[in-house]
């Protein structure tokens, strides 16, 4: 099979845009995939258009060696938008194989290593009254995770405050929900190393699934700090762009949970290796998948073959968003998500429907301290 077209599409979805991949090949089989970075929609879009020049007549079935001609081809390494755009063209190349071979892609991974995929949804509240509501609802759907997440308040965030108000609600929620239920929090990449210690020792009694991201993700050296300070496991990685990003976590033992992100992170190529590499220091997957459906379909895949798996985040239900451009989607019942033998990823992306709603402009939200200073959102 040779490649005779790469076609993004960024799609604005209601609240945010998204970034699709189509790759199409001489043998009348197409593949889609998805990229990440949101916000950088426009940027991504713009370096799949000049790596499909590359790409034409290319064989499709070879793509270990398309993935390291696209990612080295360039000289300079490809850097987060070059990695996400990367990633998209490889999902839709797994999706190719499937389809051309009547599997579903799990299948070409080596197989299912277990019978479904436990996820978690985002929970939301502005009282510690609404996020318990939020989180007794989904327990009730069958939901068997929920996830704190710590914003700011308004356009102000306060790392104090935050830890403060992070406790506060953790404890609640697992007052009201109890210890059969798991719960994560995530901060963010918000906090600097003393205010990570604070919130990871003063959360231990309460026995959270994971802690995410509480560092900023520029130097992975911080880590160390707060690894050697808390007995509260770290889950880390979302905005890492490959497995040399992940070198010092995964070789330093410095988390345990790998939030690898299928869409920016060199798509399913790249993520098989970090995978593997994490298993040798028992480290587990969990899978960042704040996206759309095609993400959602990539990570089940991956977490389906994976044996060093953890949990899938997975913000809503299939088909709450983008129906209309990903008619087929994934499959989840009571808190699971669950392999399909439809070939490929499984999913179908209408082009047509992608191409009436296009990209808006956004942007993106932004914080502040008390005293006016910017810090991450």
């Amino acid at each position: 099979m040779r490649i005779t077209n790469v076609e993004p599409f960024v799609v604005w979805g209601g609240n945010r845009n998204y970034t699709f991949v189509v790759v199409d090949t001489d043998a009348g089989i197409s593949g889609v995939g998805e990229a990440g970075l949101t916000w950088k929609e426009q940027a991504v879009a713009g370096t799949v258009e000049h790596l499909k020049q590359f790409l034409i007549g290319q064989d499709a079935d070879r793509i270990e060696l398309i993935w390291q001609s696209m990612a080295r081809g360039g000289f300079f390494p490809p850097g987060a938008i070059g990695m996400s755009a990367i990633a998209a063209i490889d999902i839709a190349l797994w999706d190719i194989q499937g389809k051309a071979r009547g599997v579903p892609v799990y299948q070409l991974l080596g197989g299912l290593a277990r019978d479904r995929v436990v996820c978690y949804p985002h929970t939301v509240g502005r009282t510690v009254e609404e996020l318990i509501e939020s989180c007794r609802q989904h327990v009730a759907e069958g939901w068997k995770f929920v996830r704190l997440g710590v914003g700011g308040q308004g356009e102000t965030f306060e790392p104090a405050e935050a830890v403060r108000r992070c406790l506060a609600n953790f404890e609640a929620v697992r007052t009201a929900l109890g210890d059969e239920v798991e719960i994560v929090v995530d901060f963010h990449t918000r906090l600097d190393a003393p205010d990570a210690i604070r919130l990871c020792r003063e959360l231990e009694p309460f026995h959270p699934f994971f802690v995410e991201d509480p560092l900023r993700a520029e130097s992975m050296q911080g880590y160390r700090l707060v690894r050697q300070q808390t007995a509260v496991p770290l889950a880390v990685g979302e905005q890492l762009a490959s497995k040399w990003e992940f070198r010092q976590l995964v070789e330093e033992e410095l988390m345990d949970y790998a939030r690898i992100d299928l869409c920016i992170a060199g798509g399913i190529t790249e993520a098989r290796k970090i995978a593997g590499w994490c298993e040798t220091h028992h480290i587990k997957l969990a899978c960042h998948n704040p996206l759309g459906p095609v993400s959602a379909a990539a990570c089940l895949h991956m977490s389906l073959a994976t044996p060093n798996f953890g949990v899938q985040e997975m913000p809503q239900k299939p088909h709450t968003r983008l129906s209309d451009v990903v008619p087929v989607q994934v499959d989840w019942a009571d808190g699971y998500l669950l392999p399909s033998s439809r070939p490929g990823l499984g999913v179908e992306l209408d082009r047509e429907a992608a191409r009436r709603h296009p990209f808006q402009m956004q942007p993106a939200p932004q914080l502040r301290r008390l005293d006016g200073s910017f810090t991450n959102w």
